[in-house]
Order: structure tokens, then sequence, then C-alpha cells
């Protein structure tokens, strides 16, 4: 794996509303930006980032870290120096690097503030209904 290291270096959490007071239609949005890609050496390049959340005037947490990329660095260095641009075979790995270790402290602050999690709701695509034979009529599958 490219990432050899990830460290979180500050989480900033605040909550504006008073405790109890109900908000209607509460939007929360994510973002993740990398900050800056700096060469290390000839194959490591460090990534410095921030992941925040923000509860559209209930509150707010800001993550922000650092991690280093075993690869191609002055490459990398140079291209995000002239275009603010990563590769895709790099972004992608490197986002959800972000997102998998920043999403546990984001809910954990969540919790602490009693602000919803930032988790987005799972999304259901029906599907089309299988016909079953007529012995399975009636019976269903327990979900719990």
């Amino acid at each position: 794996m490219p990432i050899k290291s990830f460290e979180l270096v500050s989480i900033d959490a605040k909550r504006y509303s008073k405790l109890g007071e109900k908000i209607p239609h509460l939007r929360v949005d994510q973002n993740t930006t990398v900050t800056s890609v700096t060469a290390v050496s000839e194959r490591e390049a460090q990534f410095e980032f921030r992941f925040t959340v923000s509860y559209m005037g209930v509150g707010m947490i800001k993550i922000e870290g650092r991690l280093a990329w075993d690869g191609d660095a002055k490459t990398l260095s140079t291209q995000w120096g002239q275009t603010n641009q990563l590769p895709n075979e790099v972004f992608g790995p490197v986002l959800t690097a972000i997102y998998a270790n920043c999403m546990p402290a984001a809910i954990i602050s969540a919790r602490d503030l009693a602000l919803p999690p930032p988790i987005p709701p799972p999304q259901f695509q029906g599907q089309p209904q299988q016909k079953t034979s007529g012995k399975d009529k009636g019976r269903s599958m327990e979900v719990a």
C-alpha cells in the first residue's frame, strides 16, 4: 500500500445551538481538502489535509492531519505546485484513507456534542420482486 503513515494533528468541534433546540431540516455537509503536498525524499511525499463536517448553523467538526505517501514524490509535489490537483491513482487512495481515519473521530465528536452522526443515511434502491414457489409463500426472512 502506498500510504506509509497517517496522523491526526488537531480536532476542533463546536456546537452553536443550545442543547435540545430543534432544528428542522438540518443539513450536514462533509468536505475533504488536501492543503499541501511536499516531497520529503525521492520516494516519500507528505500530504496535509483538512476534513470538515458542517452542521449548517448548528455546529462544526474540523480535523486536520497528515499522511506519508510512498511513490514518485518529486512528480507529485511538482504537479501539486502547478495545478493543485493529484492524479486519480493517488487521489482515490488518499481520499479513502482520510475518510476511513477521520470518520470515527468525527462520529465520536458529534456524539459528545449531541449532534447527529455525520454518516449519510443508507440509499436503498428498489429491487425487483422475486417469484417464489408455492411452498415458500407466507415465509419471510427475519431481519435484525
